[in-house]
């Protein structure tokens, strides 16, 4: 039970909404190794393009356990309510009885809403590790996503994530890849939606004020 509560309280920096001014607004370089990925399984990739102020990546096929969609108006908020479903899920709260070790990133899907006071939907996903990439556990209120390869820019950022963060650097991703192929396939794949879904991954532990790494992602398809 102890060891329960460690892991919990490391994660939960995952919900915290802290910014003490001890870390830069935005780490300027891309393609930085996230340190958690050297203790915990993370998912594997291709880089294909370190650009400026952006990283295109190939993630290969996988298997994500996520929750039903959260409606907000903190991504803070969502993430916490999120992120305590899938602790209970790989504590053994699934249909398996299966603890299951912890991965990274944990992923904070964005659909924004249309006002600044309008609640925006949410949903948070974990990264099943590859021992149990073939038959998750099953459990309620949580389903399987199934990537195939998948194409996603990133733009990496430190500290601990804010909802106003999120938006700043999300903006910043895009106007990097502004005049890309990129854009052009992002704008391709997401069609005629109005606003653009993105993504948040959160690494790091509360105990880690240094090298924290996260990263906004916009995910797109790429004709090969």
């Amino acid at each position: 039970m102890a060891a329960s509560m460690f892991k919990l309280s490391v994660f939960l920096s995952l919900l915290s909404n802290l910014n003490l001014g001890l870390w830069p607004e935005a780490q300027k370089s891309v393609a930085t190794f996230p340190p958690s990925c050297n203790s915990i399984e993370c998912p594997s990739y291709d880089s294909i393009e370190v650009g400026n102020g952006y990283e295109v990546r190939r993630y290969n096929s996988s298997e994500w356990i996520s929750t039903a969609p959260i409606q907000d108006i903190s991504l803070v908020a969502a993430t916490r309510t999120g992120f305590l479903q899938l602790f209970d899920y790989i504590q053994g709260k699934n249909k398996y009885g299966e603890k299951i070790e912890m991965t990274a990133p944990v992923l904070s899907e964005v659909q924004p809403s249309d006002g600044p006071f309008c609640e925006s939907s949410f949903v948070v996903s974990f990264y099943v590790p590859k021992k149990n990439q073939a038959k998750p556990p099953p459990a309620e209120g949580l389903h399987v996503q199934k990537w195939t390869s998948t194409y996603v820019a990133v733009r990496q950022f430190s500290g601990f994530v804010s909802d106003y963060d999120v938006g700043v650097e999300a903006a910043a991703l895009q106007s990097s890849l502004a005049g890309t192929v990129w854009s052009a396939a992002i704008e391709k794949s997401h069609g005629a939606d109005h606003t653009t879904i993105y993504t948040v991954a959160q690494y790091n532990s509360p105990f880690e004020f240094d090298h924290r790494v996260n990263e906004i992602w916009i995910s797109f398809n790429l004709e090969e």
